[in-house]
């Protein structure tokens, strides 16, 4: 029986073991959704905190709660250890680390190049490994083909190897790994059919594509999509301030048009680990072909620049009230990159904060979800929001529209001054002079 069949076998009856290194917002959840299915999972993770968090059931990540966690790692069905020699027993290794950019804004795979460096002494003839972690197309067949070569291995034949792209959206109700559809290409075909039936026995719907290249690109065109239709929607709120009309009332009366039209918002800046960044992944390996990608340089100017410009209508609100930047309170209410989440990652409300920090005002912020914020001068503390403490700013910054947790009315009852950068205010009353972006 070649080596393809024996996995499909253990695949289909469920005792093939499975590996996840890296156990963040992608890494737990797939490590979840795998012992649900009926796998057993180990996760190697290099944050030692995360491993004992996991060995007690008690999970940090908000998708992953912690009453379905615990049951699953009471019956053994997952483990967490920081040694990597554990791989040696698994069938299946997933990696799902972090791919951010540098501080040159080119990819980091340093955390995928880790991953495979340490998972290396370890593969062994009839295993599968799928990287996970979004990266530029090609990714997979550079970091991979030259290593198994030099073990001697020959991929879809004794070892295979696939990419399948996440696709978690941390905090949404509706969509989670389980019922998202699951993109799957192999470096062979054989790699490609392997990992499909994997993903089959843990995902609702599995998309299989040609070529792990194909899978990579396919979510590369998903978030360079997205940031492309939010940078035309941010330059639309500019232009909509330049011509004072409201943006909002623009997008609304667009998106009645049954056909030809996708309702895109504007915002202070585009957060998150995969749309900020994956048009860059996408534009580096393109400079590398000598091809200029435009749309998407284009595009992360402008959603670039956002923070910049929020900070420049402060500045003009505050003068508009006699008032300079320089000295004043401000209140940064919420700074998780999206609502109702934790997530902090590429936050553009960071960026705000630190930009007003500068120019002299005296910042804080609230957040229900994020006790603390990493800045560029240390660590801040989410402050309690009270009425006493919102009369005494000079400005609100409704950076993040969360719609739980949050009281707007005793917002908008107690503040003098809103800036609401997410329209999530609208239709509400109170005493403040509301401004939106």
């Amino acid at each position: 029986m070649s080596y393809a069949s024996q996995l499909k076998k253990k695949i289909r009856d469920h005792s093939a073991y499975v590996g996840v290194i890296g156990l963040g917002y992608v890494g737990l959840p797939m490590a979840e959704v795998s012992a649900a299915a009926g796998f057993t999972v180990v996760g190697v993770e290099i944050n030692e905190d995360r491993v004992k968090r996991v060995n007690r059931g008690s999970s940090y990540i908000q998708d992953v709660p912690t009453k379905v966690l615990k049951p699953l790692v009471k019956e053994g069905k997952i483990t967490a250890t920081t040694n990597y020699s554990l791989l040696s027993k698994v069938d299946i290794v997933l990696i799902t680390v972090p791919t951010p950019l540098n501080k040159t804004g080119d990819p980091d795979l340093s955390y995928v190049v880790e991953a495979i460096a340490s998972l290396r002494p370890y593969l062994h003839k009839g295993m599968l490994v799928v990287l996970e972690s979004t990266t530029y197309p090609g990714t997979t067949e550079d970091l991979f083909v030259p290593m198994l070569r030099e073990e001697g291995y020959t991929e879809g034949k004794d070892i295979f190897v696939a990419f399948s792209p996440e696709r978690v959206d941390p905090g949404n109700p509706n969509f989670n790994v389980h019922n998202t559809p699951k993109v799957v290409g192999g470096m062979t075909e054989a790699g490609g059919e392997v990992a499909a039936s994997y993903y089959r026995e843990v995902v609702e719907v599995v998309v299989p594509v040609s070529s792990a290249t194909v899978a990579e690109l396919v979510k590369i065109y998903e978030n360079t999509f997205r940031a492309i239709n939010i940078g035309l929607a941010n330059e639309l709120a500019i232009i909509c301030d330049l011509l004072k009309v409201d943006v909002w009332e623009i997008v609304e009366a667009a998106k009645t048009k049954p056909f030809g039209f996708m309702p895109f918002y504007p915002g202070p800046g585009l957060g998150g680990h995969c749309i900020p960044v994956d048009p860059s992944y996408l534009a580096w390996r393109m400079r590398k072909l000598q091809y200029k990608t435009r749309f998407i340089e284009l595009a992360t100017e402008v959603n670039g620049q956002m923070p910049k410009w929020v900070v420049t209508r402060t500045m003009e609100m505050l003068n508009e009230e006699g008032k300079s930047l320089k000295g004043a309170k401000i209140l940064l209410l919420g700074v998780a990159y999206k609502n109702d989440i934790d997530d902090l990652r590429e936050s553009p409300a960071v960026d705000i904060y630190e930009l007003l920090q500068r120019r002299g005002a005296v910042v804080s912020y609230h957040d229900p979800y994020c006790a603390t914020m990493s800045i560029e001068n240390g660590v801040a503390e989410s402050v309690e929001l009270t009425e006493k403490l919102l009369k005494t700013q000079d400005l609100v910054i409704i950076t993040t529209g969360h719609k739980k947790r949050v009281d707007y009315k005793t917002v908008l009852a107690s503040s003098k001054l809103v800036f609401d950068t997410r329209n999530i205010t609208r239709g509400k009353s109170g005493k403040a002079k509301v401004f939106y972006l």
